[in-house]
């Protein structure tokens, strides 16, 4: 009996997980477990994320720890957010910028109320132009410094990131890039009075210069806007043509043409109220990153 008791103890034992790397308390806006940062640059950090409270209300969390202990850094990340709760609740504005030196891993964690504005994408290029640059130097205070500065811009809507090198040359690929979709239709009116055929040749061109515009050298795309030009055109160069046969002279096409675009994020962000960390909520949004 004893024998079976000693195995299903040892069974246990092994099977067990791990004990999960503890959450230390919040203390502070700078949580500094591994001796990273001086005690200059730690209030340099904190007079910057308290100002940014003070006129955003936005809440930034700092946490070094030395080693993540095998937990996974999303997880462990998710973990410290749901304990300490940065931001205020109803408003969920709070961000964590997460730092574990011997994984040489970081991570961006963003609140519910901020998701919209620090999306996903925008998080993952302040970490990979802001902070990872800098953490490869050693610069860790250099790297947190304009990673918290990268943030407080993007929350203000004033954050500009630079191009990845490919999306770079695609870019330059595109020389009428943004030529206005109005400019297309004095060109159908104007060339479709050729006859149906002219119309319905320069309609095709038209056509595909749009989406080359939008979408770079992309062949379906191109052929799919091509037919539709074409038809567009050929059916104005037959209407035009039987409007002139008929000697009425060129219709007039009445009502409105609206180009819409636009749109934008409304409400804003109340000042005041101290660092208490008190109820903001987090989804696993924001970005991680290695070094």
């Amino acid at each position: 009996m004893l024998r079976i008791s000693v195995l299903i103890a040892i069974f246990i034992f092994l099977v067990a997980p791990a004990a999960a790397l503890e959450v230390p308390p919040l203390q502070g806006r700078i949580t500094d477990l591994a001796g990273v940062l001086t005690a200059e640059e730690k209030a340099a950090l904190d007079a910057k994320l308290r100002e940014l409270e003070s006129t955003d209300s936005t809440q930034i969390a700092v946490l070094i720890i030395p080693s993540l202990e095998g937990e996974a850094l999303e997880d462990y990340s998710m973990r410290v957010a749901e304990t300490w709760k940065i931001g205020q609740q109803g408003k969920d504005n709070g961000v964590i910028i997460l730092v574990a030196m011997k994984e040489r891993k970081a991570r961006i964690e963003v609140g519910y109320g901020l998701e919209a504005i620090l999306t996903d994408a925008l998080s993952s290029r302040i970490m990979r132009q802001e902070i990872l640059p800098r953490f490869k130097q050693g610069d860790y205070y250099g790297g947190i410094d304009k990673g918290v500065t990268a943030i407080a811009q993007a929350v203000r809507g004033a954050y500009q990131a630079y191009p990845d090198a490919g999306e770079s040359s695609r870019r330059g690929s595109r020389v009428f890039e943004g030529f206005p979709v109005i400019l297309l239709i004095p060109l159908f009116w104007i060339f479709s009075s050729a006859g149906k055929w002219g119309g319905a040749i320069i309609g095709a061109a038209a056509g595909a210069l749009l989406p080359y515009t939008l979408f770079g050298l992309l062949w379906p795309i191109l052929l799919l806007g091509g037919l539709i030009g074409a038809f567009l055109g050929f059916f104005m160069g037959a209407l035009i043509h039987a409007a002139g046969s008929s000697g009425r002279g060129p219709s007039k096409f009445g009502g409105p043409f609206i180009w819409r675009t636009g749109g934008g994020f409304g409400g804003g962000f109340s000042s005041g109220g101290g660092f208490s960390g008190g109820g903001g909520g987090f989804g696993g949004g924001g970005s991680s990153g290695s070094w």
